[in-house]
């Protein structure tokens, strides 16, 4: 697939914000992901509530487990996805009343670029930060996506300061296995990310990015990365190592 199309792909999106969680369905007895009576409306008709009756009950019932098994509620009150570029690996931490408890690993399918921060639109880099899940989409030519909030303020006043002019925009978790900048999951992964997020409400969902995991070795910038990378891998770092102080990165099988 050319550039043009994978990025026109990505940023296709029919940005949707919903927390209305609809009737539950009843599971049936076969292990479909589909528990929808009907067919689903076609691609660029499909609401959020549309994906909770298509693929909730699945994707829940996949999630219950590991959230008993860590003793947190579901749906939680709180939710903060790490994910790991070197590692590839997407974490899912959540909290209800207490301190935030690990549930479970996603390996990430597909993220392009190297070690080291996005600067501008076109590097294929995906960013590095502390983010938040600005849309849902559930007309994504990637199945289903969640756009995130880069740029954010941290990187909109690095541009600035250096005179970058397009930092690059339109950056998405999304489903399938190939990306440029976006953090690709897999079909059933996303399903589970975005039910989960529809659940607890984008505004209390947190994204972390990382270059590697903090908690193996320290997060160290490059000569050529911006001197600000520094100040960015503290904030970092702080966020991971934060989550749960008694939980190592041996106990969540990195």
């Amino acid at each position: 697939m050319a550039l043009a199309e994978l990025l026109g792909a990505c940023s296709s999106h029919k940005q949707v914000t919903h927390k209305t969680i609809p009737p539950a369905i009843k599971p049936q007895a076969q292990a479909s992901r589909n528990l929808y009576p009907l067919p689903p409306p076609p691609l660029g008709e499909r609401t959020v509530d549309d994906i909770l009756q298509i693929y909730g009950t699945y994707a829940a019932n996949k999630l219950k487990p590991h959230f008993a098994k860590a003793k947190v509620s579901y749906p939680p009150k709180e939710v903060t996805f790490v994910a790991l570029k070197q590692e590839r690996k997407l974490e899912l931490w959540a909290r209800d009343n207490g301190d935030f408890q690990f549930i479970r690993n996603y390996d990430i399918q597909a993220a392009s670029g190297m070690s080291g921060p996005k600067l501008r639109q076109g590097d294929k880099q995906v960013p590095e930060g502390i983010y938040r899940i600005e849309g849902l989409n559930p007309n994504s030519h990637y199945h289903l996506s969640m756009k995130i909030n880069y740029p954010n303020e941290f990187d909109l006043f690095h541009a600035r300061q250096e005179g970058r002019t397009n930092p690059g925009s339109d950056i998405f978790i999304h489903g399938q296995d190939k990306s440029i900048g976006c953090l690709a999951m897999g079909d059933e992964a996303i399903e589970e990310l975005f039910v989960l997020t529809a659940q607890v409400g984008a505004e209390n969902v947190k994204v972390v990015i990382a270059p590697h995991d903090p908690r193996r070795f320290a997060l160290e910038a490059a000569p050529q990365q911006p001197e600000w990378t520094r100040e960015l891998y503290s904030l970092i770092s702080h966020e991971i190592n934060t989550l749960s102080p008694a939980m190592k990165s041996a106990k969540i099988g990195l």
